[in-house]
């Protein structure tokens, strides 16, 4: 199977990946780059006839589909994949704002289709766009942790680090002091010796203080710190 996805209007990759399980309505697989909940990527793969709600006759299925959930896994025990993924089909087209902004994210609408969310040629219909501006679920503690920060380049390898400090933390998510230039979107690994962990985060916002200090607001993907505060 091919998955494609898009993390900017220039910057798109190709990756290669196996069919865990798959049915009419969504599959899952592994990737060896990150990705989040509320992302599309495009599938290209052998699906059964049966399986499929369009292009019955052609020998590929292509199809967009929607992340659900995203569980980490130890790439080296894995073969280098580095998440599992579970994904919903949608359709032969994304949103039209997909074009505008890839690293949009979206869920499921409530839809009274019996069909579920794959059958239509527009899957568009059964999305809506997630708010970057959700209220935080968890209060975020004024710890400063030191932490490694790694970042994934194109290839989905990573290719530079910063030893760094938290501002604040929570178990899903923490705002860092950094020097990189990076964009929200921009997906990062945060390593804790204190904790000895490692975890996949997304940049919600990159931004320039007062202070002349920079931060970083991450959210953790896939798991969370085991962040004992009491």
């Amino acid at each position: 199977m091919r998955v494609r996805g898009r993390e900017t209007v220039d910057d798109e990759w190709v990756e290669m990946s196996r069919l865990l399980d798959v049915t009419p309505f969504g599959a899952r697989f592994t990737l060896k780059r990150p990705t989040e909940p509320g992302r599309l990527l495009y599938l290209t793969m052998p699906m059964p006839r049966p399986l499929r709600v369009f292009d019955h006759v052609e020998d590929q299925y292509r199809v967009w589909s929607l992340v659900r959930n995203v569980k980490l896994l130890d790439p080296g025990a894995e073969r280098g994949a580095l998440i599992e993924v579970g994904v919903a089909f949608i359709g032969k087209r994304p949103p039209r704002s997909f074009e505008a902004d890839p690293s949009r994210r979206y869920e499921i609408a409530q839809t009274s289709s019996e069909l579920g969310w794959g059958v239509k040629n527009e899957g568009a219909q059964f999305l809506s766009e997630l708010s970057e501006t959700d209220k935080r679920t968890e209060t975020r503690h004024n710890i400063p942790i030191e932490v490694l920060i790694e970042v994934f380049d194109r290839n989905g390898d990573l290719s530079m680090g910063e030893k760094t400090v938290t501002e604040n933390i929570s178990r899903r998510g923490a705002a860092v002091f950094t020097s990189l230039e990076l964009s929200p979107g921009s997906f990062v690994k945060v390593n804790s010796e204190q904790y000895r962990t490692s975890l996949l985060a997304v940049v919600r916002q990159a931004r320039a203080c007062a202070d002349g200090m920079s931060r970083l607001h991450l959210e953790f993907i896939g798991s969370e710190l085991p962040l004992d505060v009491g």
